[in-house]
């Protein structure tokens, strides 16, 4: 997919990674349109890079069928809102849970469910989701997180399958713990176990290589990150073993305190 020229919609542009995502299309010829819940963190951004926007709230389906009616036209849509989700279920309100569910799991794939039509109608368009390495492996205190990015990344491989030979295309991009930007950074606590970190800059390219390439699955992580989320994938009881060996528990709870007040 050429993304010269196209409309491209962002949620979540007033996170981090999100803002260098939009600097990233807009320099490569993109019409963007960017979405948010606060003016005042959307506004400057969209002036700078001469976009549209959309207030909207993700949490609120009704907001997001909105947004979904005014975006009309978007050919590329990067699904990149979440909320960051961390902690112990119990912990959680059932009001916290449905949030949860909502941002990061039912407003991507309401909105590719409704954008998806016309791009099929044209035999042109793609939808990229940014997901996580936690969309691959389970970790403590992450229930909620891991929950939706399971269900992101079963979502946007199958629906991959079903638009197969429409002309779209549809990816995941899926980061392990990103510094400078973004949710983890902004908890400003070193990494568990002191697994190495990748750059904003590497996840905006592999978001630009997903779209530009038409990719299913893209992981943006040092090679050890990798293997050991593969290694969790299959094994899982052995993972929790080892994961309780590196004794990263103190390390969680501060990511956990940092975020608590994000849910």
């Amino acid at each position: 997919m050429h993304i010269a020229g196209a409309t491209v919609l962002i949620t979540g542009v007033t996170g981090g990674i999100g803002g260098s995502l939009a600097a990233e299309l807009s320099a490569r010829g993109a019409d963007l349109i960017l979405t948010g819940r606060r003016r005042e963190a959307l506004e400057p951004l969209a002036e700078r890079l001469g976009a549209r926007t959309i207030l909207a709230d993700l949490a609120d389906p009704d907001d997001v069928q909105r947004l979904a009616a005014e975006a009309t036209g978007t050919q590329i849509l990067v699904a990149n809102a979440a909320l960051p989700s961390s902690g112990d279920v119990l912990d959680y309100t059932p009001e916290q849970i449905d949030r949860a569910l909502a941002v990061n799991l039912r407003a991507p794939a309401m909105l590719a469910r409704l954008l998806a039509p016309e791009m099929v109608a044209a035999a042109r368009g793609h939808i990229c989701f940014v997901g996580s390495l936690s969309g691959m492996a389970a970790t403590k205190s992450s229930s909620m997180y891991t929950a939706t990015k399971f269900g992101l990344r079963g979502f946007s491989l199958s629906f991959r399958q079903d638009l197969h030979g429409t002309g779209v295309g549809v990816s995941i991009v899926q980061p392990g713990f990103v510094r400078d930007l973004g949710m983890f950074a902004k908890t400003g606590s070193p990494t568990p176990g002191g697994v190495r970190t990748v750059s904003p800059e590497r996840v905006v390219k592999g978001v630009m290589r997903a779209i530009e390439r038409d990719v299913a699955e893209i992981n943006v992580a040092p090679l050890e990150l990798k293997f050991l989320t593969k290694v969790a994938s299959q094994f899982p009881g052995f993972s929790e073993r080892v994961q309780r060996l590196a004794k990263a528990e103190p390390t969680m709870g501060a990511i956990v305190a940092a975020q608590r007040s994000s849910r």
